[in-house]
């Protein structure tokens, strides 16, 4: 079978990496792909970009792709899934409408609400005067997000009055997200600990995948401005077998049977990112309609089953028949970026220490890479992501971070405690 991967970041690297592991796929397309995809066996890079659903439909249909793999969120905000059904073509992901549950956070927070689905009490706002306005009655902290895709950066954790107000200038009056700002949403600061848990459904029979813990803040220590992500590792111990269950019982299996009853099925990755409260207790931050990046890159890691046996089971809607097998084992993925992401940053530096030879206790990924002349160039913001498995998180970081060490571009920028709550737990467990 050819199978076609739309996407060209470490999310997709990921994907595209475990699928050709699968005697089931005879080559892999991904497109654009970066220049990791394009070095991997039984992988080709094609230069079609996500949001171009036309080329990408005329292209599945001249190759005869068996099952196309949607990464990125635009590309199902789009329809690509419609569009390729209408074809005849197999495609995961969910249709346009469900889709909504990341395209629009006002729409989320509706349904959310709707479903009893315990989320952040909140309020939507078309008028920066009366965002403002609704501000000057809240306590701080308190978030303020775009309504649309931004790309993971919509979010703004504000601290003060003055900061959130701010946020309502660069994100409505300023227009620094374009059309995805028009809308706002405000809503109340929840503490605890966050965590993304990410399933795959066919509509009606829902596979949990390992945990894992995203780090969004661009600094130490959980700090500085969001980011579409600078590491994860899986598994999360804040997902405790008691918290799972509240979160399967009280967000997912609501979320899939509520889009199903609204008329809006959903099948495909859904990513549910959490805050876990003091008490065990669950609320939704946001919904992701894809598979998380570089969440995916740990899971992928870990996942020892056959990828292509699970994806074709979810598009067949025999979801039920399937059982996944994961290494025991922790996974880090330590997310390295250009300097000044997730504002401004420099392109075109070449990378130096790669290729990385592979072990089966670590990975390169690709994300923000393309080759030139023989020489590996960064080529966007966030631009590898460097995976370690271990018996324990403090080892996986440990065997990621050597990674991270041996590569090098002019102004590289890294976190350096990726996993850090994990490990606390781990160094406080071995001293009792």
């Amino acid at each position: 079978m050819k199978a076609l991967v739309v996407g060209g970041g470490g999310r997709e690297h990921a994907l595209a990496w475990k699928l050709a592991k699968s005697p089931q796929v005879d080559l892999i397309y991904v497109a654009p792909g970066n220049a990791g995809t394009a070095a991997e066996p039984k992988l080709k890079n094609i230069a079609i970009k996500p949001d171009d659903i036309s080329a990408l439909l005329a292209f599945a249909l001249a190759e005869g792709i068996g099952l196309t793999i949607v990464g990125p969120e635009i590309s199902l905000i789009l329809g690509i899934v419609d569009v390729f059904e209408k074809a005849g073509l197999r495609c995961l992901g969910p249709h346009r409408a469900a889709a909504r549950l990341e395209g629009s956070k006002s729409f989320a927070k509706d349904f959310l609400t709707r479903q009893n689905i315990p989320t952040a009490r909140y309020q939507v706002f078309d008028d920066p005067d009366e965002a403002i306005t609704y501000i000057k009655t809240q306590v701080t902290p308190i978030v303020v997000k775009a309504d649309g895709l931004a790309a993971g950066k919509g979010v703004v954790i504000a601290q003060t009055e003055w900061e959130a107000i701010e946020a309502i200038h660069e994100i409505q009056v300023s227009g620094v997200f374009g059309e995805a700002g028009n809308r706002v949403v405000i809503e109340e600061f929840l503490a605890g600990e966050e965590a993304s848990f990410i399933v795959i459904t066919d509509g009606e029979h829902i596979l949990p995948l390992v945990s894992t813990q995203d780090h969004k803040a661009r600094d130490n220590g959980d700090r500085g401005p969001n980011t579409g992500g600078m590491g994860a590792y899986s598994p999360a111990p804040v997902i405790t077998e008691r918290v799972y269950n509240r979160i399967m019982e009280e967000v997912i299996v609501p979320t899939v049977r509520g889009m199903a009853e609204e008329g809006y099925p959903y099948r495909g990755f859904l990513y549910a990112g959490l805050m876990i409260d003091k008490n065990g207790s669950p609320k939704v931050l946001e919904y992701n309609c894809r598979f998380g990046d570089p969440e995916a890159q740990p899971i992928m890691m870990r996942l020892r089953s056959d990828l292509m046996t699970l994806f074709l089971a979810t598009v067949e809607r025999r979801l039920h028949e399937i059982s996944v097998e994961w290494d025991p084992r922790a996974a880090v993925g330590v997310v390295m970026v250009a300097k000044g992401y997730p504002g401004s940053y420099a392109i075109n530096d070449p990378i130096y220490g790669l290729p990385v030879p592979e072990r089966e206790d670590c990975k390169v990924f690709h994300a923000g890479t393309i080759e030139k002349g023989g020489q590996i160039l960064t080529a966007g913001g966030r631009v590898l992501c460097a995976c370690g498995l271990g018996s324990s998180v403090t080892q996986a970081q440990a065997i990621a971070y050597s990674l991270v060490q041996q590569i090098t571009w002019k102004e590289a920028y890294y976190r350096t405690d990726i996993g850090y709550r994990a490990i606390t737990r781990e160094a406080d467990r071995d001293n009792n």
